[in-house]
């Protein structure tokens, strides 16, 4: 299942690391001891997941992929507001230029501090706006993962499993061992139960503004706002 578009990466990876092995301590370990036999060594209960499918059909990782696209398309319509804005007092600028209308090289040079405020000014909301969401993302993934985990552990307790596998670090394995429909009922049953996580109400919450947070290395690099118009100052009418 993907996500938005500038986040699916790190969702995909994390899908690739979101389940760690359950074990029961009064199960034994699945090396013989020493000195027994290979007929001393008693059989290990092991099942196995598709996480794929529970990322596909988890209701906490659906509503968790909404709040994120909700969030993306608020950023693009963030830097379409600001690029049009830009690009409307650029060509209002080029205009005057072309009609001979700065009186001044001061009023020309007014207007050209001002192009250059908005766009500076653009470029720091919209940084601050992809600094947001990604850190919302970091932590529904995180709350996603927990979720996953911490039920994996307390189903294969109760299941009375030795271990349970991603099936995508597996070779091969009997489909009769999966229970990936089951673990999906249980975490939805309990998701259900508990209510709606927090991650989305975050992102609706966060929607009225962003924080002032400078970008990371890590994050999507920031598309280019507009253009600068190319004026070149008039000189002084007399």
């Amino acid at each position: 299942m993907k996500l938005i578009k500038h986040f699916s990466p790190a969702i995909a990876m994390a899908a690739a690391v979101m389940l760690t092995t359950a074990s029961c301590n009064d199960k034994p370990a699945t090396a013989p001891a020493a000195g027994k036999t290979d007929s001393a060594v008693e059989k290990m209960t092991i099942r196995y997941i598709d996480e794929d499918s529970i990322m596909a059909n988890y209701n906490l990782a659906k509503d968790i992929n909404e709040a994120m696209l909700r969030r993306q398309n608020q950023y693009d319509a963030a830097q379409k507001q600001r690029a049009n804005e830009i690009n409307k007092f650029g060509n209002a600028m080029q205009q005057k230029y072309k009609n001979n209308q700065y009186l001044t090289e001061e009023a020309f040079n007014a207007d050209q501090a001002k192009l250059q405020k908005m766009q500076n000014d653009a470029e720091n909301y919209l940084a601050n706006l992809q600094q947001s969401i990604a850190n919302e993302l970091n932590q529904s993934q995180t709350q996603l993962l927990d979720s996953i985990d911490n039920f994996m552990k307390d189903y294969a307790r109760k299941k009375g499993y030795d271990m349970v596998l991603r099936k995508s670090a597996t070779v091969f394995i009997n489909e009769k061992y999966d229970v990936t429909n089951e673990v999906i009922d249980g975490l939805n049953k309990r998701y259900n139960k508990v209510g709606q996580s927090a991650a989305p109400a975050k992102a609706e919450k966060a929607e009225a503004a962003a924080p002032a947070a400078a970008p990371t290395a890590s994050q999507t690099a920031m598309p280019d706002v507009t253009a600068k118009p190319s004026i070149t100052p008039t000189p002084a009418k007399k």
